[in-house]
């Protein structure tokens, strides 16, 4: 009897870690921030209406004789650059969307994560976790192409260092991470994570690789969430 009923207890307790690992994400991931919209109104999102803002614009302006070269002198990024133009160029590169992809879908993604972030994080702390994680994407890009093709499995050929870099993608793969881990969101994570790694396994690109090193980066970032380095004290005189 005790073997009939340990599958049924196994799967009541699952079932009951399941219920309480959603309902504490809903809390923290949807809840809270929706409470916090309601008492700072739009201005608690401005980030994410920028964000918006930017994205569209760039995208219209890419549609036009000669937009396209404007947009990628201001925020092209490609791993053949020189590294002090990459670094130049990565903080608008944040806005300047794949042309080759849906547009409105992107947007719909990078405003819901630059609004959730901000909500939770904080305006500084949200720009600090989108660039730092699209940076990690572009200086791991180049050293790919440094390595060569073929080098330890990480390597990529020099004609990937001609490809455009993620844009704004990166930083909401980073910045859904990095909530993720801060508010203990397994669900959260195993979605943006798991999609990420589906991503480079099946179509495995420049693209793929770089959210994996935003998604590993935001990891690391997200761990060190809250902690403070120790200060040693000075001798008194």
């Amino acid at each position: 009897m005790t073997g009939n009923a340990s599958p049924g207890a196994a799967a009541a307790r699952a079932a009951r870690f399941l219920g309480r690992t959603l309902r504490e994400e809903w809390h923290g991931i949807v809840a809270e921030p929706l409470r916090r919209l309601v008492r700072r109104g739009p201005a608690g999102i401005a980030l994410a209406f920028v964000a918006g803002f930017g994205v569209v614009l760039f995208h219209d302006i890419a549609q036009h004789p000669g937009g396209r070269r404007l947009v990628w002198h201001l925020g092209g990024v490609t791993a053949d650059l020189p590294l002090w133009l990459s670094l130049l160029r990565t903080p608008v590169s944040l806005y300047v969307p794949a042309l080759d992809l849906p547009v409105w879908a992107g947007i719909t993604q990078l405003f819901l994560a630059f609004a959730l972030a901000e909500l939770v994080l904080g305006r500084a702390r949200t720009l600090a976790v989108a660039y730092l994680t699209t940076l990690a994407g572009t200086l791991a890009a180049r050293v790919m192409v440094a390595l060569g093709p073929g080098r330890w499995g990480f390597g990529l050929p020099p004609e990937a260092g001609r490809i455009l870099d993620t844009g704004p993608s990166a930083a909401v793969v980073g910045l859904f991470t990095y909530l993720a881990v801060v508010r203990r969101a397994p669900v959260v994570f195993a979605l943006t994570g798991g999609s990420m790694v589906w991503e480079s396994l099946a179509v495995p690109n420049l693209a793929g690789r770089e959210h994996l090193i935003a998604v590993a980066t935001a990891v690391v970032l997200g761990t060190l969430h809250g902690r403070r380095l120790p200060v040693p004290a000075l001798p008194v005189p």
